[in-house]
């Protein structure tokens, strides 16, 4: 019993002396004084509590783990956001005081100010399509229509289609050049720069590139980080990468690795979701996957500035069992004209925007 009770008088000190040694938080980011989203002209402002009145000599403010100022003692800071970019950031404040420092941390999130406008369109031509195809990626290149596809199991059957590389007569449908992959391969977006088609894969964490006129496979690239791979275009530098969520990734060509990113927003929401891509005109048109409508999205800063509701080419294709989403723009830069489709869609259209 003398033993039993020895143990329990130590571990009651071990507990006693831990909880003494616990220090009390001091100081700690005024989250009251923040705004649940803001826009990147505004201001943001951040003050440290002190309740115990301690003195202190400075506080260093860091966003996203990068020094953006400081204040003496309990003065507030103030901090442009016009040059960040849009999503959430991590905020933390560092409190120097009595040859000791305090931190603490919270986020913040910036959001568009651009309220998207919605653009009407005409169709101008409408062409049969492969219903094999489970279109990922759609281009036009020296008059040539380019389509990559995956291996999807479209809507009702579960029978998986085969991922490929394309060149098809948009006219007729007819595919006349075409690389399939194994059944492993889950093909994705495609982009082409300097006469090289860059393929994207789903889960496989790699791209490949080929010649644009033999489909000879030239390279295969890792991605620089483990995610999905789904929609790519190019300004005719970079490349332009989405990986199913907002974040449009901004890639060197020649290494594949992320230059920059963006997040995308449609003014106070982020759009996750981003797939197949297409450059015009300085912007990104996007689908968005399982939505009827494509976005035109700002590449310098994530803005969605205006929605094409397409919803209404689901009534003018022939609803087949495996007819999934829509999926698949391509710009004729000759026509000026875009051409959408979906994956296993009997039919493609030629659609002009209104403007």
């Amino acid at each position: 019993m003398k033993n039993y009770n020895l143990l329990v008088v130590i571990l009651l000190a071990v507990f006693v002396t831990s909880c003494n040694d616990e220090k009390e938080d001091l100081f700690s980011i005024n989250e009251n004084a923040l705004k649940a989203q803001y826009f990147q002209k505004d201001q943001l402002s951040l003050e440290i509590l002190n309740p115990k009145s301690e003195k202190i000599d400075s506080v260093v403010y860091n966003m996203d783990d990068i020094r953006i100022g400081s204040s003496k003692g309990t003065a507030k800071f103030s901090f442009a956001l016009k040059d960040q970019k849009l999503g959430y950031h991590s905020i933390k404040a560092s409190t120097y005081f009595d040859g000791e420092i305090e931190q603490d941390s919270t986020r913040i999130e910036v959001v568009s100010d651009i309220e998207p406008k919605l653009i009407s369109y005409s169709i101008i031509n409408t062409y049969p399509h492969d219903t094999s195809a489970y279109t990922q990626g759609l281009e036009f290149y020296r008059d040539t229509l380019y389509e990559g596809t995956g291996n999807g199991a479209g809507n009702s059957t579960g029978i998986r289609g085969v991922s490929s590389l394309r060149k098809t007569d948009y006219k007729t449908g007819k595919v006349y050049k075409k690389i399939e992959f194994p059944e492993n391969i889950f093909g994705e977006g495609i982009t082409i720069l300097n006469n090289k088609v860059y393929q994207l894969t789903y889960q496989n964490n790699e791209a490949y590139v080929y010649n644009a006129d033999t489909f000879v496979k030239e390279k295969t690239f890792p991605y620089f980080k483990t995610m999905e791979g789904w929609g790519l275009t190019t300004d005719g530098k970079n490349l332009y990468m989405n990986d199913g969520s907002e974040r449009i990734h901004i890639i060197d060509p020649a290494t594949f690795k992320q230059l920059d990113y963006v997040n995308v927003y449609s003014s106070t929401t982020k759009i996750p979701s981003i797939n197949e891509m297409e450059w015009i005109d300085g912007k990104i048109y996007s689908n968005i996957y399982g939505k009827d409508a494509v976005v035109i999205i700002n590449p310098s800063n994530g803005s969605v500035e205006a929605i094409i509701n397409l919803s209404d080419l689901k009534n003018k294709i022939t609803k087949l069992p495996d007819t999934d989403v829509l999926n698949g723009i391509a710009y004729n830069p000759k026509t000026k004209t875009l051409f959408v489709t979906g994956k296993n869609w009997d039919k493609m259209f030629e659609i002009k925007i209104n403007k």
